[in-house]
């Protein structure tokens, strides 16, 4: 057997340069590059290694320079997620905050299930040195780093201490990327001296690897009693994840629902399973659903999750599914979310499940009174976003008006990408998709600053879309850095950033918790009450993304705001359009409800209000056993 001598760092890259994806006989490069921050834990392995690889062949593993290491992850989450999770980047950073930034992205990667490679620096495995900079210094073992605190948000974790421990690492790494059901963030922890240690590496290591993403069937004892439950029920409600659309399965969901006639109710990860218009959506399903699907789920006596992990959000805190003997059907390629709400397991890919559901069902429809139910609350429900779209709300214009504007500019194929605050919940139940890929709202963890990050890794993923970024000013304040690199890169995006001097989503919460938006403005601390809540900050936060190198259009009406999205569609380069809106001017009600505790006791009676509401509530929470 041959070898080659390289460094650790060496080896690594070139590795990764030679890991392919594979499903339905398309062939990938599963890390499409590498993102990165160098620092003295990672500068002289992985940070000499990618620029002999970049002089070599600088398509072999591209560098691309990130501002922010949370930052990095969010924008290889939203590459990989954008790819179906058939490619993602690879992420490397020095030990300490470096590496440390890391994790806030990491949780983010694993908890919406998306592939993503973080190879932090670390310190050194000789410990000849100790305690080094940035060494967290552990009385209970030399052994603990900063990076220990990436294991419990990483789906595999290993750290390197010497060469040879790279090889199983590394294939068990590709292994848990390519795992439908197992994937998230994956990290391998890099001692900086082992990073640049040299070792004769087997020549098969570096041969080209291909990983074999499968479709995996169902058992048949298990579609035999999804199908005896399906046939029984008088009142199905499918329940559309986002393992309908990584699993590429939207048209044999479409060919389902069409079928059997069943109605089709989204979550924030499924949204676009269907066209809204389609006669079997619904729409938005859950504490931000629409009237339309959450009325059908209140009566549901069968729901047929497919891809979904059951939020609280999706199931409105356990609350929204009323019927006494609602049961479950849960098709999911994760054996631990199919078996959730004591539900009847399907353990496939959707597309698999939902062909062998088809076939067994042929013949077998719902009747015709309650298939033009769930049209007519359809039709209502479209008509709500109408007036939501066109509120005509003054002096500013309220949120929902820009949504309606945004959904316009995006056509038929703009990618529309958000996370935090207020806009979630009203991009779920208002924004009409027109294709699986066009709703990008990273809700499983609700990350404030995830919007402009991803909208890089979305417009790399996907150069030919317009890729349209909808920030709030909180979340533009947390995390903005990364229009340098869109700038850097000539990577073009439209960021829509609403100012309304706040946290509205919060403050709205807080309002309806009897805490009455206590700190959810942004203004000056008043000196005669000692509280925050003087005159607005002026901020000026247009005049900032200009700084970062963004061209920037400013609306003061819909009609400016419609004007300018037309111009950045137009632009070449990365252009923000700002716009001030109402933060009191909400979006319609999803008639459902969410479980955010009220204090038991308090000397406000908004909270003891709030406090009320919440009992009446409370006990329409159910197990589902």
């Amino acid at each position: 057997m041959s070898a080659v001598r390289l460094t650790v760092g060496q080896a690594l890259v070139r590795f990764l340069a030679n890991q392919w994806s594979e499903r339905d006989g398309t062939e990938q490069r599963l890390i499409a590059g590498c993102f990165g921050i160098f620092g003295h834990g990672n500068v002289a392995g992985l940070g000499q290694a990618l620029m002999e690889s970049a002089r070599r062949d600088p398509a072999e593993l591209p560098y691309y320079q990130s501002r922010n290491e949370q930052a990095m992850v969010h924008a290889s989450v939203g590459f990989a997620r954008m790819r179906n999770r058939l490619q993602t980047l690879a992420c490397t950073t020095s030990i300490g905050p470096g590496a440390t930034n890391l994790v806030t992205g990491a949780a983010l990667a694993t908890i919406n299930r998306i592939p993503v490679l973080l190879l932090p620096g670390d310190i050194f495995a000789t410990r000849v040195a100790n305690p080094v900079l940035q060494e967290l210094e552990d009385a209970r073992s030399y052994d603990v780093s900063v990076n220990d605190t990436l294991r419990p948000v990483s789906k595999y974790w290993d750290r390197i201490n010497r060469p040879e421990q790279l090889i199983p690492a590394a294939l068990a790494a590709m292994r848990v990327l390519t795992d439908p059901a197992e994937t998230g963030a994956v990290t391998l922890a890099l001692p900086q001296d082992v990073q640049a240690e040299a070792y004769d590496w087997p020549e098969e290591f570096f041969a080209r690897r291909v990983w074999h993403v499968g479709r995996p069937v169902p058992e048949p004892a298990a579609l035999d009693r999804a199908v005896e439950l399906i046939r029984g029920a008088r009142r199905p409600l499918i329940l559309a994840g986002g393992g309908v659309i990584y699993a590429d399965a939207t048209e044999q969901l479409q060919a389902f629902a069409e079928a059997t006639g069943i109605p089709v109710g989204e979550t924030q990860a499924g949204k676009g399973a269907l066209t809204f218009d389609h006669p079997a959506s619904v729409g938005a399903i859950g504490a931000t659903g629409t009237t339309a699907a959450n009325a059908l789920a209140r009566e549901a006596d069968v729901v047929i999750g497919i891809g979904t992990r059951y939020s609280d959000f999706t199931t409105a805190s356990r609350s929204l599914f009323e019927s006494q003997n609602v049961r479950f059907v849960n098709l999911n390629v994760a054996a631990f979310d199919a078996a959730k709400q004591a539900g009847e397991g399907l353990v496939a890919d959707a597309r698999a499940g939902l062909a062998a559901l088809t076939e067994r069902l042929a013949g077998w429809q719902v009747e015709p009174a309650y298939r033009q139910q769930a049209r007519d609350l359809a039709a209502h429900w479209q008509g709500v976003v109408d007036s939501a779209y066109g509120a005509g709300h003054a002096p500013l214009p309220a949120q929902t008006e820009v949504l309606g504007a945004v959904n316009e500019a995006a056509g038929d194929r703009g990618v529309v990408i958000n996370a935090a605050g207020s806009m979630p919940g009203e991009l779920h139940k208002l924004f009409r998709a027109r294709d699986p890929k066009q709703y990008h709202v990273e809700y499983g963890f609700s990350c404030m600053g995830y919007e402009i990050a991803a909208g890089l890794g979305v417009k790399m993923a996907a150069p030919d879309r317009e890729v349209i970024v909808l920030v709030g000013d909180g979340s533009y304040l947390m995390l903005s850095q990364e229009i340098v690199t869109a700038v850097q890169e000539g990577v073009k995006l439209t960021i829509v950033l609403v100012q309304n001097h706040g946290y509205a989503s919060i403050g709205s919460l807080s309002e309806s918790v009897g805490a009455e938006r206590f700190a959810t403005s942004y203004r000056y601390r008043n000196p005669e009450t000692g509280a925050l809540d003087g005159d607005v900050l002026p901020v000026d936060l247009a005049a900032n993304a200009a700084s970062l190198g963004a061209d920037v259009l400013r609306a003061s009406s819909i009609e400016e705001l419609r004007s300018a999205l037309a111009k950045a569609r137009e632009a070449t380069r990365t252009t923000l359009v700002y716009i001030e809106t109402d933060p009191l001017a909400g979006g319609p009600s999803s008639e459902a409800w969410w479980d955010v505790p009220v204090a038991a006791v308090s000397e406000l009676e908004p909270t003891r209000q709030a406090r009320v509401e919440y009992e009446r509530n409370k006990p329409s929470q159910r197990h589902y056993l």
